[in-house]
């Protein structure tokens, strides 16, 4: 029981230090960035790793005074909050954008983060043996594939803007 829990506190650690990485990561990105779409996706990524490090640090002192794995709420899907922010982008923008491959560096790098995280929370949702660590960690996979999926998009409509228009709104004109 004791490794069970030593090794409970080593993934809280793990994902704090992720979650507070992501953030700064974004926060710079958005900082960097001209491109209006991209400048407000990193910021809302940078919002919402900032609310998993939150929730995380919660359960980690609850552990760590010797209680058990909180009743935490995990964080609501704002992964559709973020498509829905990508989507009036797209409508204000259009097919005409400019984007510096710096900026696509950038969300080519947060995808690969995405990816990552996801992988870690899936991980120790099937590891978990507790219902509401289980919980806690499948809503933050999901979330992250969330995230990740939005990159993805973002990422196809910098490239190619036209292009992601006929493919997602079988128009060009986006309207």
């Amino acid at each position: 029981m004791q490794n069970e829990q030593a090794k409970t506190i080593e993934g809280l650690q793990l994902a704090i230090q992720m979650e507070v990485e992501g953030k700064e990561f974004y926060q710079q990105a958005s900082q960097r960035s001209s491109n209006k779409l991209a400048k407000e996706l990193f910021q809302r990524l940078a919002d919402e790793e900032n609310e998993h490090r939150k929730k995380f640090e919660e359960i980690y002192a609850a552990l760590k005074k010797g209680l058990d794995w909180p009743d935490v709420e995990p964080p609501s899907n704002k992964a559709k909050g973020i498509k829905s922010m990508f989507a009036e982008a797209t409508n204000d923008l259009g097919s005409k954008i400019k984007v510096a491959e710096s900026e696509l560096e950038a969300v080519k790098t947060a995808m690969d983060m995405e990816i990552k995280t996801y992988d870690l929370y899936r991980s120790r949702s099937e590891q978990s043996t507790l219902s509401r660590e289980k919980r806690f960690y499948q809503a933050l996979a999901a979330e992250e594939r969330g995230h990740h999926l939005a990159l993805l998009d973002s990422y196809e409509y910098l490239t190619d803007p036209a292009g992601w228009f006929v493919m997602k709104e079988h128009r060009l004109d986006g309207g």
